[in-house]
């Protein structure tokens, strides 16, 4: 018993350091917003005198983060939503269905996660501006579905892959068609999974920065991040409120993180064991 106390400690110290690493940044982001110009002039490590909120209300409603909110939730769902939907045909298919070329198929679905952006982003920027999908949710969202459906795909096919072979059987026996076995069967048994992901790719697309200024040039149509980004700029001279901006981009991934940790750690390890 007295030998394994000094190895718990062993990883809880390190451990401890690397919480306090990664909470240290939010608490010090809040206790700037909280505070007036004079205060982080004076003292920006101090605490702030008062809990004022003025600072995030200003970024709110003067700045422009209200409208950068709304675009990313709106870009956002619209994204994760057509993930989910050809994710999940694409995965039942690889996953449950054998037809000629499954499998180069699924191998070049998996050799795409490999591609880095920056290797596509001068062709995707050209193919938007040629389609005028340059500067228009469409484009946007369309140029998140083709970045993040094959992480969606193999993570769904690695699922469904796990599926036992004679449920498919007795749906097919009862009488549904390909498409009913996806509809009534796969999509119910699929739920956690879809959850999981949709919860990942969310996240991806929520604290996108590059290909979101890479298609959305105008101010009107920023999303939070780079509205975010663009604060550093304009407010170099007025950090509280710079750092308010960052708050109100921080909290919902903040939130999401709390309450659905376990369905995001679900994600990484959708379809790695079966059972």
């Amino acid at each position: 018993m007295s030998g394994t106390r000094p190895a718990r400690w062993v990883a809880a110290v390190p451990m401890a350091a690397l919480a306090a690493a990664t909470v240290y940044p939010l608490v010090f982001t809040t206790n700037v917003a909280m505070k007036t110009r004079r205060e982080y002039v004076l003292d920006r490590f101090s605490p702030a005198d008062s809990f004022s909120l003025d600072n995030v209300v200003r970024a709110w409603t003067s700045v422009g983060m209200s409208r950068y909110f709304l675009n990313s939730v709106f870009v956002v769902a619209c994204s994760v939503a057509l993930l989910l939907l050809f994710g999940s045909m694409a995965g039942f298919a690889l996953g449950r269905l054998r037809f000629r070329g499954s499998s180069a198929l699924f191998l070049g679905i998996l050799a795409a996660l490999f591609v880095p952006f920056q290797v596509i982003m001068v062709p995707l920027a050209r193919t938007m501006a040629d389609t005028g999908l340059i500067d228009t949710y469409p484009g946007l969202v369309l140029a998140y579905v083709a970045q993040f459906l094959p992480f969606t795909i193999f993570l769904l096919t690695s699922y469904y892959a796990t599926v036992p072979a004679e449920i498919v059987d007795a749906a097919r026996i009862d009488g549904n068609s390909v498409y009913g076995v996806y509809w009534r069967i796969m999509l119910p048994i699929g739920a956690p999974a879809l959850l999981s992901v949709g919860v990942l790719n969310a996240l991806f697309c929520w604290n996108d920065v590059l290909i979101s200024l890479l298609m959305m040039p105008s101010a009107e149509h920023r999303t939070l991040m780079v509205g975010v980004t663009s604060l550093r700029g304009q407010y170099s001279d007025d950090i509280p409120t710079f750092a308010a901006g960052v708050l109100i981009a921080a909290v919902p991934v903040l939130v999401v993180y709390l309450f659905l940790q376990r369905q995001i750690a679900d994600g990484v390890t959708a379809g790695s064991t079966k059972g």
